[in-house]
């Protein structure tokens, strides 16, 4: 037979062990999301100026704008090659093998993580962007293949 005071104590000690997983399960669940990150964004500016990490060119006439968004991009900028250091022809190349294969990347979100390629880059190799542009487009692929540790296919073996 059983008696109320041995189910009591049974009941007692089964909801402590339940308290304790509960309790390891939320300290568990609070350490992994303060351990997430978060990117911190700027709004986008409407002129040729850098505020804090966004950065726009544009050109109305030729319907084209570039605007990096990306936080420890200016900073690494000032510590790469001038401007004029690479050709206009360089760089619209390098650019179009970048873009072809970065949307390739887009497209392809089971294979790439689609928390770092987030949309396509509308780059089309016949328009005549500019050194500006294509210096900026350049050096953000740089700083992208560093910062998220990635490598496009025809720049391995390359340092960069």
């Amino acid at each position: 037979m059983v008696k109320a005071e041995d189910i009591s104590s049974a009941f007692l000690y089964f909801t402590n062990g339940m308290i304790k997983k509960v309790i390891y399960t939320i300290i568990l669940a609070a350490f992994i999301c303060s351990c997430a990150t978060t990117k911190d964004r700027t709004t986008i500016v409407a002129s040729n100026e850098t505020v804090s990490d966004t950065l726009r060119i544009a050109n109305d006439s030729l319907e084209y704008e570039i605007i990096i968004i990306e936080p420890g991009f200016n900073a690494w900028l000032v510590t790469q090659q001038p401007m004029g250091y690479y050709s206009k022809q360089f760089l619209a190349s390098r650019n179009n093998l970048f873009v072809t294969e970065y949307n390739q990347r887009v497209i392809q979100p089971l294979r790439f993580d689609p928390n770092i390629y987030l949309q396509e880059i509308n780059y089309e190799p016949h328009i005549d962007y500019g050194l500006e542009v294509n210096y900026l487009l350049y050096n953000y692929f740089l700083f992208f293949q560093q910062r998220y540790r990635q490598r496009f296919a025809f720049s391995r073996g390359q340092r960069f």
